[in-house]
């Protein structure tokens, strides 16, 4: 009996790109005023030097609605076009109904199922890898995935080791299927629940639900242990891309772009000198938007397609580290 020959997968391709930003921007000389901080220490510890934040209204629902319309204006897409939504979220609007849905319905899509996904920090990452499968496993020719957060809703604005680092904002891609040997090529994801204490938002889930005792201790904002995560992320960001780097037999010198989450510019840093990455093929934009946590991906991204910095044919590298702990990388061939 003659051997079965199967087609190669399918694989899905981001073929959309759009953002949306606060118009609020917070310089750290605002900080400043009101903690014991200074423009000089805050960029030389993480990078930053402003932030937007929500003004009033805004939610991460709004925020990603807006980056989902502009993205259908992009493509001329109508509300019938889109047939699976992902957000990637830590402050939903509120715990349920999903953040999908409410964007579902601020846009008006017609023809539409979602649901909300939580991985912190690497939440659009792993939303990228799940709606790549769906788009591979041919249910829908179109999904987007959105990152969104409103961060400034979980902060504690006198914590100085918190405040400085985050903002808010959201973007979206669209995937469809992509042409022969483009696309997602590859995606390396794993979780370390060993490191749960030191990135988290203690209080308002089962564990513990919110009460006096819990706002009192000031349980619903996050807190965070910043040298473990530090040390953690470094380690884990060039170990991720390191793994994907061997599995296909290429080499830094190889990729064109990585996309990284952006925490600290201080972590890019040396994740790259950890990896020999050339020069300049490390996005970043925390100068300009913080740690936006979900957003950061899809923000550093359209940054570096609008300056013309991955061209098709490029191989552009995904990679996040988030509280959980929560990491992975994925390989994309650019369409």
């Amino acid at each position: 009996m003659p051997a079965l020959t199967l087609p190669a997968a399918p694989r899905a391709a981001i073929t959309a790109v759009a953002t949306y930003v606060p118009d609020r921007r917070v310089t750290n000389a605002d900080l400043a005023t009101r903690l014991d901080t200074s423009d000089d220490w805050i960029v030389t510890r993480t990078g930053i030097r402003e932030r937007r934040v929500g003004g009033p209204g805004e939610t991460t629902s709004t925020m990603g609605a807006e980056a989902v319309r502009r993205l259908m204006a992009q493509r001329g897409l109508g509300p019938d076009d889109i047939g699976a939504l992902i957000v990637a979220t830590v402050t939903p609007d509120m715990v349920f109904p999903a953040t999908a849905c409410l964007v579902q319905d601020q846009v008006g899509l017609t023809n539409t199922w979602g649901f909300d996904l939580s991985a912190a920090c690497s939440g659009f990452l792993y939303a990228l890898t799940t709606g790549a499968q769906i788009v591979a496993a041919g249910a829908h020719r179109r999904v987007v995935v959105i990152g969104a957060d409103l961060m400034s809703a979980i902060i504690d604005p006198t914590d100085r080791t918190t405040a400085v680092l985050f903002g808010d904002g959201a973007g979206a891609v669209l995937l469809e299927p992509a042409e022969p040997g483009y696309g997602l090529l590859d995606f390396y994801h794993r979780v370390d629940g060993s490191g749960r204490a030191d990135l988290l938002m203690p209080a308002g889930g089962s564990l513990h639900p919110a009460s006096h005792e819990t706002v009192d201790a000031r349980g619903h904002f996050l807190q965070q242990n910043g040298k473990a995560v530090f040390k953690f992320a470094v380690s884990q960001m060039a170990e991720c891309i390191t793994t994907l780097l061997h599995r296909h037999q290429l080499t830094p010198d190889d990729i064109a772009m990585v996309i990284p989450h952006q925490a600290n510019q201080r972590i890019l840093d040396a994740a790259a000198d950890r990896l020999g990455l050339p020069a300049g093929r490390m996005a970043t934009v925390i100068a300009r938007y913080g740690n936006t946590t979900a957003a950061t991906l899809p923000l550093a991204l359209d940054d570096v397609l609008r300056d013309g910095r991955v061209k098709r044919g490029d191989l552009v590298i995904f990679v996040a580290v988030g509280a959980g702990f929560t990491v992975g990388a994925s390989l994309m061939r650019w369409q």
